[in-house]
């Protein structure tokens, strides 16, 4: 099945403008939801604000941009996705509330629309299971920044068909992305390996072992990481963090992924990271 509109739903945050921006710049005629109007205008100005700073960076040009910007309808109603090729779902982390979504859209979308979610741990067959389409449904799993992560991560469940999987393995080569597939299993492959890294980090750091910045440099420079794993769960959010790590305990009940109490108490004291300003490193302060 050759994909030419690709529906976002849930298009504001970080991860979901990334997906609709990935996805205009590669050709795809995109339509992006929100709840409201202004939360669609204004992920609709954050994704001109990084296309027109790509443009001063010389990374694209201006007819590039202008051309993406074309590309993209935002919309508050869950109707715009009936003729889109593919809907990917990118919503709050709460299996009731996508199982709600797909359900809907299963009586939207044409048959031959495959639906896909970006769920980073949650079970994809129980969310296919309230579809008639259950072969027709994947995990595809962006890593942020997905304009500009090489990694795009496909999740098939016991259901999904061969043509669904070309589907989406040709549909994520066209943004550019390199693909592993993993089984609908808990933290899929991505989030199995990073969540163990990211929370042994916390712990150590908990001990007084070694410094944020020790910590962070030994992954840098030992493993030549970009990111060190402090910084990245300021980056993705702690709260997001924590939320995982807690599914992927009660699904799996193995202590590698019982989050630290650090990591609860920073939440609670509202330090997410990048996001509120500060985390693990004080962003008020660059």
């Amino acid at each position: 099945m050759k994909i030419e509109k690709v529906g976002i739903l849930g298009m504001t945050g970080f991860m979901g403008e990334g997906i609709v921006q990935a996805c205009a710049q590669s050709g795809f005629q995109v339509v992006g939801s929100s709840r409201s109007e202004e939360r669609v205008r204004e992920s609709l100005a954050a994704i001109d604000s990084r296309l027109t700073k790509n443009v001063a960076k010389g990374k694209i040009s201006r007819q590039d941009r202008d051309a993406a910007l074309a590309r993209i309808k935002g919309t508050t109603n869950i109707k715009d996705f009936g003729d889109c090729d593919l809907v990917i779902e990118s919503i709050v982390e709460e299996m009731d509330i996508k199982k709600k979504i797909f359900a809907d859209l299963d009586v939207i979308c044409p048959k031959a629309t495959v639906l896909a979610t970006n769920t980073s741990c949650l079970s994809i067959i129980e969310i296919a299971s309230v579809t008639k389409r259950p072969d027709k449904v994947l995990g595809l799993h962006f890593l942020s920044p997905v304009p500009q992560s090489k990694l795009l991560e496909m999740v098939r469940t016991i259901a999904t068909s061969d043509e669904t999987m070309e589907t989406g393995r040709a549909f994520a080569q066209s943004l550019g992305k390199a693909v592993i597939v993993s089984k609908d299993f808990p933290g899929f492959v991505f989030n199995r390996l990073s969540v163990a890294l990211l929370l042994a980090a916390v712990r150590v750091l908990e001990s007084g072992i070694a410094t944020r910045e020790e910590i962070d440099n030994s992954m840098k420079l030992g493993l030549d990481h970009p990111i060190g794993p402090l910084a990245l769960l300021d980056f993705g959010g702690n709260d997001v963090y924590l939320h995982i790590a807690n599914a992927l305990y009660e699904e799996l009940k193995d202590a590698t992924y019982v989050p630290p109490v650090l990591l609860k108490q920073m939440v609670a004291a509202g330090w997410l990271g990048r996001k509120t300003g500060k985390g693990f490193y004080d962003y008020n302060k660059k």
